[in-house]
């Protein structure tokens, strides 16, 4: 008994049953099977091609299926087992009698055939026809298409996930996700244009037993079994034409299930449910349909019932698609009434026409469909998303954006305000993807020239249909919600000091582990008052520095405050504490930070241009000098990051605000770090010198 038990505990495991049945499969190659066994495993290998189809009908994506490569070749195998075994009873028993390989091979014989063995060789070669030139051959080339496609535009979708990631639309994990489901798909349309030559192949063997079968069987029953010529055709042309048959239906059931699946469009729905949906778009071409149909059965010698039947069918069938449309747009148009009367506000106070939004979202009617997520509008998911990357960034969470739509704006125009004061706007195509060059070496594609409205790069508006073409020649695709968003977080990354409020900071302190919370309200507002933490924070996010390390700042802030009371210098040497975190956030792919350095002489200038004493310092340089010193730095950084580099600009800790000051207006994504802020521990790497 515990033997039995162990033999049903493995065959539970299903990892198991593959291998087993594929060596079951090879034994059927060597061991003689009786009819009765043989008749079993066609009906097996009936099923389960009869199952693979209905599981390609009913999958809604190729990828669900992605175990097929593997069922067509194990199917394949299959069916080459089964007419070794077939052919090897054909010829020893079939003198015998018809059923001597079977009663499914007799019955396939007998009822195709009719009786005229004539009849049942056109049969077999006409279904043979259709499999090996239509089926299998469209089949073979749609997976070598699928599959260089699948290849070709690997490099576009990968980059397509890095622009995602890095525009914060997605995390780490997800973008894991990502990548591991392109490796499979590639993978899987490779697999299916190896396989698909299988079946190919199938076919061809397919004729060659049959007519191995005719030939040999007619030779055997003549010379052996002393059989007339007459005799020996009719009996072993039924038992050939019956086995040809009987493997040619799951061979040619599974060669539509190979084209079907490699066929199948990229929508998350199943076969059937897809063509339905688009067959009842257009009821109109079912009352032509119907009318076609019945001037057909008008002609002379044309029998009526079939043609009218079909033109009934065909008009009924239109008339029921248009009632059912006209219903499901009435059940709209009720649920947007019902919803605008639910949403309708009451009259407002006075006084909400003073409160102001923090952070405003506008669009153009022609974006209204991004923030309708039933139309496919992801552009609400994407703005939390953003929230949530800026805060695992920055260390507090932006304000909630509002969004809202003005008729005012372009249709595919957008705003973006702060504080009701719009800081940045742009104007996009609906329903059409922004493909950018960022090499500058990606080959001319058609589109519409633009520029990219957030950092200024040349673009271009396609159709959707040229999304694997643009990604394939080098072009960063992204649509509209991508553009918008994208804009948004650098808007607010250029405006992270004027977002953190008071309040915002007084929810920072409260939302501080306990552990630390304790050590927090001994320095705060004892020593650092709220107002000075605040302006210190400000300082650090202007520059886009993390101020996630808060207990760090406030206990640097309160060491700093011992020594000078200027908000400038308190913020010099907070960020001198916060060395590591700095220099970590600008450490290339090599492990090393490329610096550019400010050379003596500028360093001199910027000392000499100091005026008044002490903590009152400010710069008072000419501004000749300033210009000189804008047009060089810019040429010096253009040069270093046309290279690939993301340099910084590395100065004396006297002059660093200074330089910043200067800096901030027209080029403020330069970083502008000190020698004092570099970590000792981080390797760095002069790249040049201004």
């Amino acid at each position: 008994m515990n033997q039995f038990d162990r033999i049903i505990s493995m065959l539970k495991r299903s990892e198991l049953a593959l291998p087993l049945g594929v060596m079951f499969i090879v034994a059927l190659l060597f061991i003689p099977l009786p009819a009765a066994i043989l008749d079993i495993m066609f009906s097996i290998s009936i099923a389960i091609a009869i199952l693979v189809m209905l599981n390609v009908l009913m999958t809604e994506k190729a990828m669900d299926f992605s175990s097929f490569p593997t069922i067509l070749l194990v199917t394949t195998l299959m069916r080459l087992a089964l007419n070794v075994a077939s052919t090897r009873l054909i010829l020893t028993n079939g003198h015998a009698n018809t059923d001597a390989a079977g009663q499914i091979i007799e019955a396939f014989g007998q009822i195709i055939m009719s009786g005229e063995f004539l009849v049942g060789i056109m049969i077999f070669i006409i279904y043979l026809v259709f499999n090996f030139v239509v089926i299998t051959k469209g089949a073979t080339r749609i997976a070598e298409v699928a599959a260089r496609f699948s290849l070709d535009s690997l490099p576009g979708k990968q980059m397509a996930i890095d622009a995602d990631l890095n525009a914060g639309l997605i995390n780490e994990e997800q973008a894991r996700d990502r990548r591991t489901d392109l490796e499979y798909e590639t993978s899987f349309y490779g697999a299916m244009d190896g396989a698909s030559k299988f079946v190919r192949g199938d076919a061809i063997a397919g004729l060659i037993i049959t007519a191995i079968n005719i030939v040999a069987g007619v030779a055997a029953g003549m010379t052996i079994h002393d059989m007339g010529f007459a005799e020996a055709a009719d009996r072993y042309i039924i038992l050939t034409v019956g086995d040809g048959l009987v493997a040619m239906v799951p061979a040619l059931i599974i060669s539509l299930s190979a084209g079907f699946l490699v066929s199948k469009a990229r929508h998350a729905q199943a076969s059937g449910t897809l063509l339905f949906k688009q067959f009842a778009k257009y009821p109109k071409a079912l009352y032509v349909l119907a009318g076609m149909m019945a001037l057909l059965g008008l002609l002379p010698g044309i029998p009526l019932i079939p043609f009218w039947l079909l033109a009934m069918a065909a008009g009924g069938s239109g008339y029921l698609i248009s009632v059912m449309a006209e219903q499901e747009r009435a059940e709209i148009i009720a649920e947007q009434q019902q919803a605008e009367e639910e949403e309708k506000p009451s009259e407002e106070p006075l006084s909400s026409i003073l409160q102001i939004d923090t952070l405003r979202l506008q669009l153009g009617y022609g974006l209204l469909g991004l923030i309708d997520e039933s139309k496919g509008g992801r552009l609400t998911e994407q703005i939390k998303a953003m929230r949530r990357q800026l805060a695992k960034e920055i260390g507090f969470v932006v304000p909630s954006i509002r969004i809202q739509d003005n008729m005012q704006l372009e249709s595919g125009g957008y705003s973006v305000a702060i504080k009701d004061v719009e800081v940045a706007k742009g104007n996009l195509r609906p329903g059409m993807l922004l493909a950018m060059d960022a090499t500058g070496q990606a080959p001319p594609i058609e589109g519409e020239e633009t520029i990219e409205p957030t950092f200024g790069l040349p673009a271009r508006w396609i159709q959707e249909r040229l999304r694997e073409e643009a990604s394939f020649n080098g072009y960063t695709v992204v649509d509209n919600s991508t553009v918008i968003v994208t804009h948004l977080t650098e808007v607010i990354k250029d405006n992270l000091s004027e977002l953190l409020t008071r309040q915002e900071v007084q929810k920072l302190l409260s939302e501080l582990p306990q552990d630390q919370k304790a050590v927090a309200q001994e320095l705060v507002p004892d020593q650092v008052s709220i107002g000075l933490l605040q302006k210190v924070l400000q300082n650090l996010l202007a520059e886009r520095v993390s101020i996630r390390d808060l207990l760090t700042i406030i206990e640097a802030s309160a060491d700093a405050i011992t020594v000078t009371k200027n908000l400038q210098h308190i913020t010099e040497l907070v960020r001198a504490r916060l060395s590591r975190q700095i220099t970590a956030a600008h450490l290339g792919h090599d492990g090393h930070v490329q610096i550019i350095s400010l050379s003596t002489g500028w360093e001199k200038e910027f000392s000499n241009a100091l005026v008044a004493d002490g903590e009152d310092r400010h710069l008072a340089m000419e501004p000749s000098k300033v210009q000189n010193f804008l047009r060089t730095v810019k040429d010096t950084f253009e040069k270093t990051m046309a290279a690939g580099g993301q340099p910084i600009l590395l100065t004396a800790p006297s002059s660093r605000p200074y330089v910043r000051s200067v800096l901030e207006r027209s080029m403020p994504t330069i970083p502008v770090l000190s020698q004092q802020e570099l970590h000792p521990k981080i390797k760095i790497k002069t790249v040049g010198t201004v």
